[in-house]
């Protein structure tokens, strides 16, 4: 038997900017979470479900996601790259989150696009503004969009970050590693 990935298992999230209902986005930000934490996420929110919702601020349901999110002790935040930045859909629903405390977990940006020509949009936008935030992020995925369910397109980054998501993981939940 071989031995856990987390000495406790971490309540697994996962946000996907995406204004296409269930795209290559959602499955490529489940496949890392999944992988990362070595079952399925525990939340998935999907914003391009969540229409005008989002730009509700009163809206009890999409308080209640950013409340859930904030708690996650994993948290894959995933876009796709619209010049070379994320979403305007992801913005609205990250605009939610309070600066420094609003991510308590550790948050893992992902994002995808048509050419490696945005290949460091991940690390130059979207990780900036997770760690403003409060996550505790690791270094961010890239992937083509016309490789997104091929499992190679993952395996290097994913060896060379899943130790850190571990300890990271870990030591935010109290538990020695």
């Amino acid at each position: 038997m071989s031995q856990p990935l987390f000495p406790v298992r971490p309540r697994v999230a996962v946000v996907v900017g995406n204004p296409k209902p269930a795209s290559r986005t959602l499955a490529a930000a489940t496949h890392v979470a999944t992988a990362l934490a070595g079952s399925a996420p525990d939340l998935v929110v999907d914003l391009g479900t969540l229409g005008g919702r989002l730009l509700d601020w009163s809206d009890a349901g999409v308080t209640e996601l950013v409340a859930q999110v904030g708690a996650a002790d994993l948290v894959v935040v995933a876009s796709p790259t619209y010049k070379a930045t994320y979403t305007g859909l992801l913005k609205i629903f990250l605009d939610r989150f309070a600066g420094g405390t609003g991510l308590r977990g550790v948050a893992v940006p992902l994002m995808l696009g048509g050419g490696p020509a945005h290949a460091l949009a991940p690390e130059h936008t979207l990780r900036p503004l997770l760690d403003e935030l409060g996550g505790r992020t690791v270094r961010g995925l890239y992937v083509l969009d016309a490789a997104h369910d091929d499992p190679t397109a993952y395996a290097d980054w994913l060896d060379a970050v899943a130790d850190d998501v571990r300890v990271l993981v870990t030591a935010r939940a109290g538990v020695p590693a």
